[in-house]
């Protein structure tokens, strides 16, 4: 909290120091440091202590002048808060209009959502997920926390105003105690419904992102502001009650620290308490450094830390879109360029402190106005005109970037990439970036063509896949017939071709509405098929898993290998370019080895090896998903390793290495193809 513009407000150095704290966990964990797992945390850290300032200082304010001072209150939070919003926007608006054009499109509603602070619920509204995601994520996503805060700061001045009303005629003890009560019984219910809504395995960010889910943090901070305002502090304490006091602060610091360390973005626990006890933890320590009587304060308001914290807000604002804008599409970050985005959101934070921040929260733009009149000298109004120039122009590239004046640059199909909502019962955070879709039951009849010698005894196939496989019947991918896989399977022999590909599909949950790949195979099954059968699944799969699906890896192949009852299956096993999030190589790398396991129980599986065929060139800058020439590749690659996999002319020594399988529980060499 900086010095305050207004004088008579108190100032509490070791605040900042605890802004500090919260800020850099935020950074620690979107450089993706591995102490910091928990580093979001530092949200609600920041959420606890607005909710004691605001309240604390709104009754201070009634306190002293009889009435809540509301619209100078809405006054000062706008300096305070707008100009440095709005240039940070201007400033990523027309880096991405003059460097990175593609994700221009997408910004154009989170900007609009952003100067509204509704950025939050234009997140939830659009299943645009914080967590899970594998294509680069909006350098904007941060301020779904903004507009948490600017909402409470609309609504709860509100809610203190009827309590005012209602208890006119008690006594400020009296009043204290009932808001206190109220506050918590609010807070409880926020809490509350955080926990019922939250499912396990699903994608947490309607609980996350919610205002409703999140306000027991600001709630209870303001609780705390009733209980104890810092108008009330003692100025000196018993040396008892002072380390009484030291100690709950301290305490509260290193719980924070704990859940920092040890929890994570989809731990249960942070939705079902974790959160709860982050903002009771913070309360402790708010309640030492407010108290003059403590030392926390003095030790937390250490010089470093207060000159942090009280550019809190300008590093938060610059430093998520300084890294998203500045990490490579497979999201790898290493220490040197981890360092320099750390240092460079502190500088931009500083320089919008030192020219924008500051000098409007002492009036500059009231200043600047009257500079501007016609009777001020030139002298005095040419820094006015300067500001007003490069502010002009600085708008003007905004709105014409955002009307569309600037064009967005094409990434070819590939980068047309969308969310999806989740509709069932585990938790899909994924999108598919085809601008072609499938669709179910896609069902092709072909005749063979001339072409490679090796024949498949595959006369059926029903291929099976998820956005991996969007690009092997699209022509927006491949506009050569040819080149597509049902042209591809008719190359090697099959004569009947069905698809069942889903962007967003995998073999337990299901996303916007579409069905999971068990519960097709299941219907084809009951419908009489009999064929072979091609699974390019698992890299949604793997996806679940990771952010908290209770189904295994192993559980999910034998759901749909028990489907087929021994009839053909070629899996297409998966490789990402990514390093972080669920969809990173190491949980790909799980799925493949899953794959290699199953060979011991099902003879009649087989696996290509796309992870040691597929080339980093063939990827597009998502990470998952392929160009042209990836997919041209790919579908290739799928037909002939099915002709490989089960050829026309069965061998003996298929046959014999299936007796060698089953005697041995090894994974039988035949079983991967390349």
């Amino acid at each position: 909290m900086p010095q305050p513009a207004d004088s008579g407000q108190r100032y509490v150095p070791g605040l900042d120091g605890l802004r500090a704290i919260a800020v850099l966990a935020v950074i620690a964990y979107h450089v993706g440091l591995g102490w910091a797992q928990g580093g979001l945390l530092g949200v609600g850290i920041f959420f606890t202590l607005s909710g004691y300032l605001i309240t604390d200082l709104l009754m201070a304010h009634q306190a002293a002048t009889g009435n809540l001072g509301l619209l100078s209150f809405w006054q000062r939070r706008a300096r305070r808060l707008l100009p440095a919003l709005f240039v940070m926007l201007a400033v990523v608006i027309g880096w991405v209009a003059l460097l990175q054009r593609s994700p221009l499109p997408a910004l154009r509603g989170a900007v609009a959502a952003a100067v509204g602070y509704v950025s939050n619920w234009w997140l939830i509204a659009h299943n645009a997920s914080y967590f899970a995601r594998f294509g680069p994520p909006s350098p904007l996503g941060h301020l779904w926390s903004l507009a948490v805060e600017e909402q409470f700061y609309l609504i709860w001045p509100w809610l203190i105003l009827a309590g005012l009303m209602l208890t006119r005629r008690k006594n400020d003890a009296f009043r204290r105690r009932w808001f206190f009560r109220g506050s918590l019984v609010l807070a409880a219910v926020s809490a509350i419904a955080m926990a019922l809504l939250y499912k396990p395995g699903f994608d947490p960010t309607r609980v996350y992102d919610g205002t409703d889910t999140r306000a027991f943090a600001l709630l209870i901070g303001a609780a705390l502001a009733f209980a104890l305002p810092s108008r009330l502090m003692p100025a000196q304490a018993p040396r008892n009650g002072r380390l009484l006091l030291d100690s709950v602060g301290a305490a509260g610091l290193i719980v924070i620290a704990v859940l920092i360390w040890r929890t994570g973005q989809y731990s249960a626990f942070m939705y079902r308490g974790g959160l709860v006890l982050l903002a009771l933890a913070t309360g402790a320590v708010v309640l030492a450094a407010v108290a003059p009587a403590g030392r926390l304060g003095s030790v937390l308001g250490w010089a470093p830390l207060r000159w942090i914290g009280v550019r809190s807000y300008g590093i938060y604002l610059w430093h998520y879109p300084i890294i998203v804008l500045t990490t490579p599409a497979d999201g790898q970050e290493s220490f040197v360029r981890a360092s320099l985005q750390v240092a460079a959101s502190i500088g931009a934070a500083a320089l919008s402190w030192r020219f924008v921040e500051e000098p409007i929260r002492h009036g500059a733009i009231g200043k600047w106005v009257r500079q501007l009149r016609p009777r001020a000298g030139y002298a005095a109004a040419r820094g006015a005109w300067v500001a007003a120039g490069a502010g002009g122009g600085a708008l003007l590239l905004t709105l014409a970037a955002l009307a569309g004046v600037v064009p967005a640059a094409s990434a070819g199909p590939a980068a047309t990439a969308g969310s999806a909502s989740v509709t069932g019962s585990a938790p899909p955070a994924r999108a598919s970036p085809s601008p072609a879709k499938a669709g179910a039951a896609a069902e092709q009849q072909v005749a063979a063509r001339p072409g490679p010698v090796l024949k498949t005894s595959c006369r059926a196939v029903v291929h099976f896949g998820d956005s991996t496989s969007d690009g092997l019947v699209s022509a927006a991918y491949l506009p050569d017939r040819g080149e597509r896989i049902w042209a591809q399977y008719a190359d090697v022999g099959v004569r009947s071709t069905r698809f069942e590909i889903y962007g967003g599909t995998s073999i337990v949950e299901t996303i916007r509405n579409e069905p999971s790949a068990y519960t097709v195979a299941q219907r084809l099954a009951r419908a009489g098929y009999h064929g072979c059968w091609v699974f390019a699944l698992g890299t949604n799969d793997t996806a679940d898993l990771a952010v908290g699906s209770n189904v295994g890896l192993p559980a999910r192949i034998h759901r749909m290998m028990s489907v087929i009852r021994g009839q053909p299956a070629l899996w297409i096993n998966v490789r990402s370019l990514l390093h972080a999030g669920p969809y990173a190589e190491r949980n790909m790398l799980a799925w493949n080895a899953a794959l290699l396991q199953a060979c011991r129980r099902y003879p009649n599986m087989r696996v290509l090896n796309w992870a040691a065929l597929v080339k980093p060139s063939w990827f597009i800058p998502d990470g998952i998903h392929y160009t042209s020439a990836g997919y041209a590749r790919r579908s290739a690659l799928i037909a002939t390793a099915l002709a490989k996999a089960f050829p026309q002319q069965p061998a003996l020594d298929l046959l014999l290495t299936t007796a060698h399988h089953m005697l041995t529980a090894q994974v039988p060499s035949g079983c991967v193809v390349y």
